[in-house]
């Protein structure tokens, strides 16, 4: 599988370092440092859900574009679990409310957003089907996630 191509320019990030005008205090510094980026609480609690249902999946898989948290390349399915905050969750109407290094955050998110759709649409050309979950439906809706998985695995593959 190939890279995407960009079709547009991709959003521009600013490092975020004291030299670009970004300044933060060590107390936020140590919070940033403990958000992880795989093995969160909603991927956790999914993966669970699908292991129990007897869904076997690959976690994380570097060698697929966009790094998708739980794969099935035999059945071309990826999932994704994205936090609210950093893949831009009714990004319109929360976006005004960043308040502190709006320089960088702005444009990290809307990247995030950006990068997202380009993931999609690579895999949706590849003959992927793609689900992309909120952390907090797995946190809320789990049952109604998992069926939508389940549901598309027993329709087109009788599966598990």
């Amino acid at each position: 599988m190939s890279r995407p191509k960009y079709t547009y320019e991709p959003i521009k990030v600013p490092r975020f370092e004291e030299a670009n005008g970004f300044y933060t205090t060590p107390q936020r510094s140590r919070v940033m440092q403990k958000i992880k980026g795989k093995n969160t609480r909603p991927e956790i609690v999914f993966r669970k859900a699908l292991w129990h249902a007897g869904v076997k999946y690959r976690l994380n898989n570097k060698q697929m574009v966009g790094r998708p948290d739980i794969s099935i390349q035999s059945k071309k399915l990826v999932i994704f679990i994205d936090g609210s905050f950093w893949h831009g969750y009714n990004w319109e109407e929360k976006k005004d409310k960043i308040k502190s290094n709006k320089a960088f955050w702005m444009p990290k998110i809307e990247r995030n957003i950006q990068r997202d759709a380009e993931v999609n649409a690579y895999y949706q050309e590849a003959g992927y089907t793609v689900f992309r979950f909120w952390d907090f439906e797995i946190k809320n809706e789990l049952g109604i996630c998992l069926r939508k998985v389940l549901s598309h695995l027993e329709v087109h593959y009788r599966y598990p």
